[in-house]
């Protein structure tokens, strides 16, 4: 594994390969319904669509705890249980969820470094067909939200033209620009908000960059570790 600051956040597959049948250990692929999950996936993986963390309205940036806690549930992951995520999509979903659980306070959660692709590329077991995860038998328990690590829109319109943060847009460029809207009502981007697509922090391989290229990046935006970043 790289030399990054935070290596706890991430597992590489060799690790994974070797502790798939741990029993505290739940793999998430995060998809979207109808994909490939059944065509080919990580053995013993659970599949939760990208909207069930955000709620059954879908329009929620987070679902609700009562739905968190029973989705959760329904794909074995409890208060004891080290999640595993992963997706095919250069990790962006599986940091999503990682960033849910660590919401509602269950830090026992990693990112699979590569994902999908670097898993597939070296020729890992795979498993067909759907998930045969069963729920049941496990408790997860969601802890008061941690809003600490969240934006809105009032801590946001708070730091434009401040010196002490950076608010960084890692949408398209055609949408930080206002030439695709989205279907939003709006179109362009917050004001002062600098612009780096997010898919610039991966490597070819889907692996994260080295620690290194991730902070020239970021120096390069103005992101220092004294800035407060507040990220779109």
């Amino acid at each position: 594994m790289a030399d990054y600051p935070r290596n706890d956040l991430l597992v590489e597959t060799e690790w994974l390969a070797e502790h798939l049948t741990d029993p505290n250990v739940r793999v998430i692929e995060m998809a979207q319904e109808g994909g490939d999950f059944e065509a080919g996936h990580i053995p013993g993986s659970a599949l939760s669509p990208t909207w069930q963390i955000k709620g059954s309205e879908k329009t929620r940036l987070v679902a609700p705890p009562d739905e968190a806690k029973e989705w959760f549930e329904s794909v074995g992951i409890g208060d004891d249980t080290l999640v595993v995520g992963y997706d095919r999509f250069h990790s962006r979903d599986a940091s999503r969820l990682w960033w849910v659980l660590n919401y509602y306070g269950h830090t026992s959660v990693r990112v699979l470094n590569g994902g999908w692709t670097k898993w597939a590329a070296e020729g890992r077991d795979v498993e067909t067909g759907p998930s045969g995860v069963e729920g049941g038998g496990v408790t997860f328990t969601p802890q008061p939200p941690d809003h600490a690590i969240e934006s809105d829109v009032d801590k946001l319109k708070a730091v434009i033209g401040s010196d002490d943060a950076v608010i960084w847009d890692v949408r398209t460029e055609d949408e930080y620009t206002g030439a695709n809207s989205r279907g939003n009502a709006r179109v362009g981007h917050v004001p002062g908000a600098v612009f780096l697509e997010w898919v610039n922090l991966v490597a070819g391989d889907d692996t994260f960059k080295s620690a290194a290229e991730i902070e020239e990046i970021a120096r390069g935006l103005g992101i220092t570790p004294e800035k407060q970043v507040h990220v779109y």
